[in-house]
């Protein structure tokens, strides 16, 4: 029967308490949001929400082809240049998505005969993009720059060094200071995937690499998505201007792939522009974090101290975070559940979102329901 093995691995999922489900979610749901990724809380901002309906009632509803025939506006061009000014790059180049992104970058910065060296804890995109890529990746251990140096040493040739800048799991902080002074030594690029810096970390949000003094250097390119600080979808390659050209010559994301819809890209040039007005809303979400860890940590939780602005709490079993994660919804609190394959060390957590325009009395609320409803 065509497809019968689904039928398998389905009973094996069950099984081991790993089957995944859809759950569609009203526009005006009751529910404290500790799961999304709305970090600065922009999603539904006013002047983000406009963004999105002037550029669509504008441009249209599509960007109606590829990047490279008709799907490049001036718009977006327009955010290109405010993204790599804001983030200090030469260049900025936007794909329909961060996963399109990151595979752009590693694929086309990595060919034939090249040496990608992967941490172990990065994100599915990075791993997809070093599976895709036609140099040959070797996988180091989480946040390790010395492992890092041991495996460039090996390689006589092109070679990168592949990192989240912060880890979506736990939420730490990628050693990028080290990582690039590794990289150096061996003449070796450095890609870093800032998903989950930007719009949190840095100068007024302005990122990993530019806190960590790396913005703008000739050796370093960043990725970025547009859907976690500024709310809205898409992706976006930052470096220098020379990367950002052999991107639009090389990427098959951004060769073949239809341009990032109109409305997104207002979205975030709207996001964008008021982040650069309230940069104060990156530090709420740092102090939204530490004040969360600092809660749950003393109510007994075993959590993880958060570089920015992710906060894992460790569960006890696949079964058991995905219970949790339900109770909590019951109590009126949605998080986040991550269980096996989605964490590379096979622990099971509930993963926060600390949301810069979180009040203290919801911020209680949160830690009161999770102690509650722990296994």
């Amino acid at each position: 029967m065509a497809f019968g093995w689904i039928d398998e691995q389905a009973e094996l999922r069950r099984r081991a308490g790993l089957v995944r489900t859809l759950r569609p979610r009203p526009a005006d749901s009751p529910l404290l949001d500790l799961a999304s990724n709305d970090y600065l809380g922009l999603a539904r901002h006013p002047e983000v929400v406009e963004g999105a309906g002037a550029s669509a009632r504008t441009w249209g509803g599509g960007a109606t082809g590829s990047r490279l025939v008709t799907g490049t506006t001036a718009l977006h061009t327009e955010l290109e240049h405010e993204l790599a000014d804001f983030c200090g790059f030469e260049a900025a180049l936007v794909f329909s998505s961060g996963y399109a992104a990151n595979l752009a970058a590693v694929t086309a910065l990595a060919p034939h005969g090249s040496l990608i060296v992967s941490d172990a804890g990065n994100h599915a995109s990075l791993i997809d993009g070093c599976r895709l890529a036609r140099g040959t990746t070797q996988v180091v251990a989480h946040a390790a720059p010395d492992a890092v140096r041991k495996a460039l040493q090996t390689h006589d040739g092109p070679a990168v060094a592949v990192s989240d800048t912060v880890f979506s799991v736990d939420g730490d902080a990628a050693p990028l200071t080290e990582l690039a002074a590794a990289c150096r030594e061996h003449g070796a690029g450095l890609v870093v995937d800032d998903a989950h810096g930007l719009g949190v970390l840095g100068d007024g949000g302005r990122g990993a690499p530019h806190a960590a003094g790396l913005a703008g250097g000739d050796d370093v390119v960043v990725t970025v998505t547009l859907s976690k600080s500024l709310g809205s979808q898409g992706g976006a390659v930052l470096g220098p201007a020379r990367v950002v050209e052999h991107l639009v010559n090389a990427a098959r994301t951004f060769i073949f792939d239809t341009g990032l819809a109109p409305a997104a890209a207002g979205a975030a040039l709207a996001a964008l522009r008021l982040l650069r007005r309230e940069p104060e809303r990156a530090a709420r979400a740092r102090a939204v974090a530490r004040e969360l860890h600092a809660r749950l940590t003393a109510a007994g939780l075993e959590a993880v101290r958060p570089d920015a602005a992710v906060v894992s709490v460790r569960a006890p079993s696949p079964e058991g975070a995905v219970r949790w994660a339900a109770d909590c919804r019951a109590a009126g609190l949605a998080v986040g559940c991550f269980r096996p394959p989605s964490v590379p060390d096979g622990i099971s957590r509930l993963r926060l979102t600390a949301r810069a325009d979180l009040s203290e009395a919801q911020i209680e609320r949160a830690v009161e329901v999770i102690g509650e409803t722990r296994p």
